[in-house]
């Protein structure tokens, strides 16, 4: 395979030298790769002047749809990935994490797109600020997209996912990117870009990909710009201290070494569910992509009793997997992902070695099942036992990216948290607890060094992700060591590529800049009761204003009878007046909303489908037996949801007799279009 890249618009060949690739499984020379002969200006000035303007011409629910589209027609045609993905020395079920995984990324990002981010061109980033005595004027703060490129440069160990993670959140925000993999296992992540070009579902510019080396690209970049890297300490260290990238304050995000940790608690006491969950899934972060994963165990933290209980039940279940040719049935672990990648990997379990004991797996005897192992990149599962957790410091800074773990015994819970902590920030630890004292304590001990802490016991079950899955919906990333950014986390994930701008201004203009109606924004009275109004004929703003109602003492007793809700402050005058929040009975809340949509429902069939909930409501003040309430009713935001409707959002606004609010909240109907 001569492999090739797409930038501006078309597929370039390499030029000029290309770097070999090998096969992880048989080691002989699969493809080629290099990157001269591209144009890394005119791939920056591409994306910033065409697929820039075409993804922000587009709203959050519009880019949304087709991350979709795109997840829908990688879903149909993954299986030639799977082919490939062997290559890399991956089983079936390690490719299903990084394909199917890639794949599930962009369903999730579609779906919060949809679901939590408005179909408009701004994100409203939390309610308004009055700066004003009269409201006249206000502030906010909205996020919109940067106008500039997002650099990917991703890591060997997910050629798919770790491509598709990143693209999400930021197709989603309005940005194009340039990808560059890993070029180890490019070829894998070429075959799934072609596909994403073929498809034709985002516009041009969108996405461009190299294969090889990036030139002179990061020094092209300016302060609407981000670079998101996955890779060693060392690499983020040499990429972000660029000097270019500093003087032009350009955003970088790295995701990177991380010494992960497991604690098993101490409540967890051999034959209990959660000390067998733990031996599990310490196994299977060291096996599953041959412990290639960023979030793989590392340092496996358990009670002093418990240390050698440990060791012999995860050393019997790793003498029972089958490493071998990652194509055939039965094999449990397939090789590193190149020759180089195991050449690093027993270099860093022979510092490891140094002040630990290697306890299982011996790199120079080991059974490789369908391959050779002399020339492929396999090695066996390495288990070590630190002695002296307090006294090592090379197994707390060494990171062997592959199947190597080392087991340490701690004190007490303390003194476990202290070891997780000696990572210097990771990207993940997890405990194996019953007791929900324990989590807590770790919690408030080790938060601050970990990215995310993981629970597992006998109650989260087969239902729990693991200690190893990043999932889409919750922040990756973690302190120090482990680079200090953070990636997906939905909405979130997204914000990293949008600046955040506070404006202020009247709430006209605020309402025009967020197609969202503030109040104190102009009202449009329409001739008709908005209720009688199909979505796409209503207005943002567009307000109904209702007759009022007095509410009185049969009223609201009706109402406590009737409901069953006879609390005090609505029934007993003395208590209530003992209350310093009531001036004596007054209704109940929820009787004004009942009163409340009684005055302002229109009755009769229409455009109005359903009613299905409100948002943010809050009673201002009471309502006393005599007071009369009104209502404004406005058309605060409009969301397509498919071609046959669309949701609105009212904003219900409930006064007194005498212009005082004393209830309000966002109403949700569904409207047909």
């Amino acid at each position: 395979m001569r492999l090739e890249s797409f930038a501006a618009g078309r597929w370039v060949a390499p030029s000029g030298a290309t770097r070999p690739i090998a096969s992880a499984v048989t080691g002989e020379t699969i493809a080629e790769a290099g990157s001269d002969g591209l144009d890394f200006a005119r791939m920056v000035a591409y994306a910033r002047d065409v697929g820039g303007p075409a993804l922000r011409a587009m709203t959050f629910h519009q880019r949304a749809e087709k991350l979709k589209a795109l997840a829908q027609y990688l879903n149909e045609r993954r299986d030639s990935l799977y082919a490939l993905s062997f290559l890399t020395g991956a089983t079936k079920s390690d490719a299903l994490i990084d394909i199917d995984g890639g794949i599930g990324t962009l369903f999730v990002f579609s779906s919060k797109g949809r679901r939590e981010m408005p179909d408009a061109h701004v994100y409203i980033d939390g309610d308004i600020e009055p700066l004003s005595r009269s409201g006249a004027f206000l502030g906010q703060h909205v996020c919109v997209p940067l106008q500039g490129v997002a650099v990917h440069i991703n890591a060997f160990n997910f050629p798919v996912w770790g491509m598709l993670e990143k693209l999400a959140p930021t197709l989603l925000a309005g940005v194009p990117a340039i990808v560059k993999p890993a070029t180890a296992t490019s070829y894998l992540t070429e075959a799934c870009f072609r596909m994403m070009i073929e498809s034709g579902i985002f516009p041009e510019g969108s996405f461009q990909l190299i294969v090889g080396g990036t030139g002179d690209l990061l020094s092209r970049l300016g302060c609407q710009d981000v670079v998101s890297f996955t890779g060693s300490a060392h690499t983020a260290l040499m990429l972000r201290s660029e000097r270019h990238l500093i003087e032009n304050s350009v955003r970088f995000v790295a995701e990177q070494d991380s010494l992960n940790a497991s604690i098993l608690g101490p409540d967890a006491e051999p034959g209990s569910p959660e000390f067998d969950a733990f031996v599990r899934e310490v196994v299977r972060e060291m096996t599953v992509k041959a412990g290639q994963k960023c979030t793989a165990i590392r340092r496996i933290v358990v009670p002093d009793a418990t240390v050698d209980a440990v060791i012999d039940a995860i050393s019997g279940k790793l003498a029972k997997t089958v490493i071998g040719d990652p194509a055939a049935e039965g094999t449990r672990m397939g090789a590193l992902a190149s020759a180089e990648q195991k050449a690093d990997v027993l270099a860093k379990a022979a510092i490891i070695a140094s002040e630990c004991e290697r306890v299982f797996g011996d790199p120079d005897a080991f059974t490789v099942e369908g391959a050779d192992a002399a020339k492929g990149a396999f090695v066996p599962p390495m288990l070590f036992r630190c002695a002296d957790p307090d006294a090592a410091t090379k197994t707390h800074e060494t990171e062997a990216f592959g199947p190597v773990s080392t087991v340490m015994g701690y004190r007490d819970l303390a003194h476990a948290v202290a070891i997780a902590n000696r990572g210097q920030g990771s990207l993940v630890a997890s405990v194996f607890t019953h007791d929900p004292a324990v989590a807590r304590a770790v919690v408030l001990g080790a938060g601050a060094w970990h990215g995310r802490l993981y629970f597992a016991n006998r109650d989260t079950g087969k239902e729990a992700t693991g200690h190893g899955s990043p999932l889409p919906h919750m922040v990756h990333g973690g302190p120090g060591r482990a680079g200090g950014g953070e990636e997906m986390g939905g909405v979130r994930g997204v914000l990293h590529y949008m600046q955040r701008t506070a404006i202020q201004g009247s709430p006209d203009l605020l309402t025009a800049i967020g197609e969202a109606w503030v109040p104190g924004s102009r009202e449009i009275q329409g001739n008709v009761h908005p209720f009688r109004r199909t979505f796409g004929d209503l207005q943002i703003g567009e307000t109904l204003h209702t007759a009022s109602r007095e509410i009185t003492l049969e009223d609201i007793e009706h109402f406590a009878h009737f409901t069953g809700d006879t609390f005090y402050a609505h029934m007993d005058e003395a208590a209530a007046a003992a209350n310093p929040f009531f001036p004596g009975r007054v209704a109940h809340g929820y009787l004004l909303l009942s009163f409340a949509a009684g005055l302002f429902v229109d009755p009769d069939p229409g455009p109005v489908l359903a009613n299905y909930g409100l948002d943010s409501l809050r009673f201002q003040k009471p309502v006393s037996p005599g007071d009369a309430i009104r209502v404004r009713l406005t058309v605060k935001q409009k969301t397509r949801r498919n071609p046959e409707y669309g949701e609105v959002r009212w904003d219900v606004a409930v006064f007194n007799q005498n212009d005082e609010q004393v209830a309000s909240y966002d109403l949700l109907t569904m409207n047909a279009m």
